[in-house]
């Protein structure tokens, strides 16, 4: 077994406000291996974005990996950090030493539904399979989680569990987009999926970021856990020996073609 904290935070303007809550939450997830928030923790998007990313080494990460180190657990959190002309949305893996593993830069960015986030945000190029916790966790972000084919690769680097970040735009039928993908890239990649977003923060509604919904997916596509749209953390737990079972029920890897 696992024990992963989903962790669903609000998200504000303010750097410091969202480091002090994911502190906070990370004091909640005692006892848990891995503790995952969600995209954009670091700042709630706008074009504040440009102004208030950091490098890794940069005061929020750096926040993050001392809560890591102080609870002992291993951490996923979504941060802008500097680039060129743009920032990179950026998924960071910390370990429960507090060092930085891995950092995945989204790749698809969220230019849909009148949204532009090609704009601020420099798209990454490479899929990225973190080793945390004992365990191999493939970093999703978001508009990702459209796309088969990136869950799929990361399945071919090696990950036995996703972890999905999202700040998921609220509207008509958007809820169930969220939902509906994330069981099926558990479903057809019989992997346990981990997703976590945003808390809606009412204090910031007009953007329309944060839906809530996250939850913990089994590898037959069965949603374990679900809380809703208020704030929380929730311990949960990843069965190893129920992927296996389920694998051999449905052993739909194994008769991929192409």
């Amino acid at each position: 077994m696992t024990t992963i904290a989903l962790c669903q935070i609000p998200v504000s303007p303010d750097p410091s406000a969202n480091l002090k809550r994911a502190r906070e939450a990370l004091a909640a997830a005692e006892g848990a291996d891995l503790a995952i928030f969600p995209e954009a923790t670091l700042t709630r998007y706008g074009r504040r974005i440009t102004s208030l990313a950091e490098p890794l080494d940069g005061p929020f990460v750096t926040g993050l990996a001392e809560s890591a180190r102080a609870h002992g657990l291993a951490v996923i959190a979504g941060t802008f950090e500097t680039g060129g002309d743009r920032v990179r949305n950026t998924a960071v893996a910390i370990d429960a030493q507090g060092a930085i593993t891995a950092a995945y830069r989204k790749i698809h960015l969220f230019d849909s539904f009148g949204a532009k986030e090609s704009d601020l945000v420099e798209p990454g190029a490479e899929p990225v399979v973190a080793e945390l916790a004992g365990l191999k966790v493939g970093l999703i972000t978001c508009y990702d989680v459209r796309f088969p084919e990136l869950a799929r690769a990361l399945v071919d680097k090696g990950a036995e569990m996703f972890a999905v970040i999202a700040a998921w735009g609220s509207g008509p039928l958007k809820e169930d987009h969220w939902i509906t993908l994330v069981r099926a890239r558990a479903l057809e990649n019989t992997m346990w999926t981990a997703a976590v977003g945003q808390a809606p923060n009412p204090a910031e509604s007009s953007d329309g970021y944060g839906v809530g919904r996250s939850m913990l997916v089994d590898p037959l596509g069965v949603v374990r856990a679900d809380l809703g749209t208020g704030p929380g953390t929730r311990l949960v737990e990843i069965d190893h020996e129920w992927t296996a079972t389920a694998r051999a029920t449905l052993p739909c890897l194994e008769h991929r073609v192409l």
